[in-house]
């Protein structure tokens, strides 16, 4: 492909499922308040709404890591006052309260622009095998950090796994399955070929099983946010995956002398580096491996990773970096 040619046809309508990162909502540098991630939101959703704006349909789908560690954060001060708050109803609050959040304030910006496009947010439950050895081996960091010394007790007296986050203290660890379905993906896709522009499967999705009698039961667990985007395209028949995260394109090498960017992938080109270690898996490794399988298995024609404030540059193929069939 022509360096500096983007694959994205913009004079073409697309389906387009946007995963926004964190740093769409909280910064790295803030404390997360409210006042702070609707400033953020502003800023963020400006760039939803340009793709509305060129003709495009968007289902649009968010991490909310700071958010659960905040949340996670309330229930250990309020303990011995308040009953405890399972995981998945932990993440179920957070859908909620960010899906209201991000929906007024696409609901502003689209009124402004004068574009009368349906929104909503919806909870949804995301399906993962009871029996998935991930469930045996927690790696998700989540919650506070704590010395070493209080990490023990914890792990004496609740039952947690907890591991060392390089740099930050020692933190609970739980699992993170793979997502198999979303529970409510008929009526996601009922509202999406209606015309609506859906907030949904935030946080990777409620975790839930299913029990021998068929029930659905909340997992404690945190489903990766990007694995359920592709999860999510696949369901409602999109052609573009776009996950948008803190850096600007792929790099091998990231971080170190040898560091260079990647403009374009093909699906072959990305499962080599993945299989060579290029992309660690508890940061761009999920990322790689959602889109492969968006190509691969889901149907997709493209998939962008790129940082949301460059969005943009690289729809015009100036950064970011696209991996195609």
């Amino acid at each position: 492909m022509t360096p500096g040619l983007s694959p994205f046809p913009d004079d073409v309508s697309s389906r387009i499922v946007v995963a926004l990162g964190g740093n769409a909502i909280t910064r790295q540098d803030e404390e997360g308040t409210v006042a702070q991630d609707y400033a953020n939101l502003r800023v963020s959703l400006e760039k939803v709404v340009g793709l509305v704006e060129r003709g495009h349909q968007v289902v649009l789908t968010h991490g909310n890591a700071p958010q659960v560690g905040n949340q996670m954060l309330r229930v250990e001060l309020a303990r011995g006052k308040a009953p405890d708050l399972p995981l998945d109803v932990v993440v179920a609050d957070l859908q909620g309260g960010l899906g209201y959040m991000i929906e007024r304030v696409l609901r502003n910006h689209l009124l402004r622009k004068g574009l009368e496009v349906p929104v909503c947010a919806l909870l949804s439950q995301v399906e993962v095998d009871p029996h998935d050895p991930a469930l045996e081996k927690p790696t998700k960091f989540v919650g506070p950090a704590y010395a070493k010394e209080e990490a023990r007790v914890l792990m004496d007296e609740r039952g947690w796994r907890m591991a060392e986050d390089r740099g930050r203290g020692w933190r609970r660890v739980v699992p993170s399955p793979e997502p198999l379905k979303i529970v409510e993906s008929g009526l996601i896709r009922k509202l999406v070929d209606w015309g609506a522009l859906v907030i949904v499967t935030g946080g990777g999705g409620i975790p839930v099983a299913r029990t021998a009698g068929g029930d659905l039961e909340g997992v404690e667990a945190v489903i990766d946010k990007d694995r359920a985007a592709a999860v999510l395209a696949r369901d409602v028949a999109a052609t573009d995956l776009f996950i948008l995260t803190g850096v600007e394109q792929v790099y091998l090498g990231y971080g170190t002398p040898r560091q260079k960017g990647l403009r374009y992938l093909s699906v072959a080109e990305a499962r080599k580096h993945l299989a060579a270690g290029e992309f660690p898996p508890g940061s761009m490794g999920p990322k790689i491996e959602a889109a492969c399988r968006f190509l691969e298995e889901n149907g997709g024609e493209r998939a962008l990773i790129t940082d949301l404030f460059t969005l943009d540059e690289a729809l015009a193929g100036k950064t970011g970096t696209w991996i195609t069939r």
